[in-house]
């Protein structure tokens, strides 16, 4: 029987400034994330390094820019741009197949790169111009320093992985060359007191590519599917912390070893919700092979080898076919 209510289960907290410590401290670091990437592929992270203030000028923006008259917020619609950025309005996509429209909207913003970069001239997927909200004089460079931010973050990220996977803490450099990134602003509605049948903040799914890097306001609403037991478990905000959860694309690199899981938004808090996730991809030329640290004598790779790129837009075709 599947529990309908989630549980109180608590994700582990992963202290990332454990990497730069002694070469016990990233054992201990390794073991731990290798045991949370086995279990439920989600964890929080703390020791990041990333400022307070700085956050705090996130969400702030990011309720400005959806405060926006529609008006304003139109003219930036991401239907717009050929690389899929920009403003995503409420009920713009549906993420879980056969449920009603997810009760969000959003804003995308990705790597600034001109008509005369070789990737936007190649048409690179994902690659080009963002768009900006003109009324808003402080979003664009705040946007861009969390966005350089959190890429750092990420590769740091990358490289504690690397060790819970028995490989050089270095292994994953290339991936992290020039990496398909995608910052996400997402404002979520209270969720209404007579719902439609399914209908929920964002529904249930995997992300496609490397790590998700989750930052979350006061009000809780996250639920991640616990396999093992068949139950939904909150992930609710802790101070300090983001979530971090591994995507489609690390499920295939270790041969399903570690998880790509369920997760799901319902935001019964009563109050708007504003959550800020950061999906890291890699660089899209990077070969996608399973690892031989995870592939035992005798088995078989589950996946084929692919790029990041190839990964990515056919993930995107499944979804939007």
């Amino acid at each position: 029987m599947i529990a309908t209510e989630p549980s109180t289960a608590s994700l582990p907290v992963i202290d990332l400034s454990l990497l730069t410590g002694t070469p016990q401290q990233q054992q201990l670091l390794a073991r731990s994330l290798a045991d949370a990437c086995l279990h439920t592929g989600f964890f929080y992270v703390s020791g990041h390094g990333i400022a307070d203030e700085l956050i705090n000028r996130v969400f702030a923006e990011s309720r400005a820019l959806f405060g926006l008259p529609d008006a304003q917020k139109d003219a930036i619609n991401k239907s717009l741009s050929r690389a899929n950025r920009g403003y995503e309005p409420l009920k713009g996509q549906t993420l879980e197949p056969g449920s009603p429209p997810d009760l969000k909207e959003g804003f995308y913003i990705g790597e600034e790169l001109d008509d005369s970069d070789p990737r936007v001239q190649a048409g690179r997927f994902n690659q080009g111009a963002n768009q900006w909200p003109v009324s808003l004089p402080g979003f664009r460079d705040t946007m861009t320093e969390y966005f350089t931010a959190l890429n750092q973050l990420s590769a740091r990220i990358m490289e504690a992985l690397a060790l819970s996977l028995d490989l050089n803490q270095r292994f994953f450099d290339d991936f992290c060359h020039q990496p398909l990134s995608t910052l996400r602003l997402l404002h979520y509605p209270p969720q209404p007191a007579n719902p439609a049948p399914g209908e929920k903040g964002c529904g249930a799914h995997t992300d496609f590519g490397g790590v998700t890097i989750l930052l979350l306001d006061d009000n809780p609403g996250l639920q991640v599917w616990d396999a093992a037991n068949e139950q939904w478990i909150n992930a609710n905000p802790i101070p300090g912390t983001f979530v971090v959860n591994l995507g489609d694309m690390i499920a295939r690199w270790t041969n399903d070893r570690y998880r790509s899981t369920l997760h799901r938004v319902v935001n019964t808090s009563g109050a708007e919700r504003y959550s800020v996730p950061f999906f890291y991809s890699g660089n899209p030329d990077h070969e996608v092979r399973c690892l031989a640290t995870c592939l035992a004598e005798g088995d078989q790779p589950h996946y084929p080898t692919t790029t990041v790129e190839a990964h990515l837009m056919d993930m995107y075709r499944r979804t939007y076919a």
